[in-house]
């Protein structure tokens, strides 16, 4: 099974040296047939030109683009989600905030139950977090319960972008509509929604150590809340239209 890793990056020039190193090297030691794709977001710095430098001397299996606009998080995964290659995608952090060996772990547990998504949590017991500021610790540990209440799934981690899925998992969650941070919970939410399943797994997340997070907190209450909305409003209005195809639910030809 083919791993593709998208990675989205907007001024990362610092970051990815040691974070794309630090992935493919744990990939081919653990001998995982892989990509990895990083979505250039426009970088004003030298992300570009380190992406070309490592493609061509280091990385023989990174792949990259650049997202002429409209720019964003959720834009630049997206980008990436639409031209991977691989039977499965991650979603992986430019600023080594995810841990490569975790990876392994959701590709090894994809592949043993079979399952369409694995959902990272650093909240279940085996997770941890490094050098998280607590102010955001408490706003995420809220917006999660809020998600839980509102969605009824026991999933502690909805906003954690750390996610790996099936090809067939991702086909299945379009089209998509968030164009920030807040695609993080619509990926996730919308698979719950439609019948995919999923494991969680225990992973760890560390503070970047250089430049800042993109993220602002001020900014995406609102927008969360309207996926959130958006995916409870299917959950019981949508008739099951958007939901999972099974053997049992095609249709069957009849013949007259």
């Amino acid at each position: 099974m083919k791993l593709s890793v998208v990675i989205p990056a907007y001024n990362e020039e610092e970051s990815l040296p040691p974070t794309l190193r630090a992935l493919y090297q744990t990939l081919s030691r653990h001998g995982i047939p892989h990509e990895i794709c990083v979505t250039n977001d426009n970088s004003k710095d030298g992300t570009l030109a380190i992406l070309e430098k490592l493609a061509a001397t280091e990385i023989p299996t990174l792949v990259y683009y650049t997202n002429p606009g409209p720019n964003g998080f959720g834009y630049a995964v997206r980008y990436g989600l639409e031209r991977f290659t691989g039977d499965c995608v991650a979603v992986f952090m430019a600023d080594l905030s995810d841990d490569p060996e975790d990876l392994v772990r959701f590709y090894n547990k994809m592949l043993d139950s079979d399952v369409d998504a694995v959902f990272g949590s650093r909240w279940e017991a085996g997770g941890k977090v490094i050098d998280y500021p607590q102010l955001k610790k408490l706003i995420n540990r809220v917006a999660n319960f809020i998600v839980r209440m509102v969605m009824g799934i026991k999933y502690n981690d909805t906003t954690n972008a750390f996610k790996l899925y099936k090809r067939e998992t991702i086909e299945g969650v379009k089209p998509f509509l968030a164009p920030h941070f807040n695609l993080t919970v619509e990926l996730p939410l919308k698979a719950i929604v439609r019948g995919y399943s999923y494991a969680v797994v225990p992973n760890s997340w560390t503070n970047r150590k250089y430049g800042e997070s993109k993220l602002k907190i001020k900014e995406m209450g609102s927008r969360y809340f309207f996926i959130l909305m958006y995916c409870l409003i299917e959950k019981y209005f949508s008739q099951g239209d958007f939901r999972k195809k099974t053997p049992a639910s095609v249709p069957q030809t009849v013949s007259r």
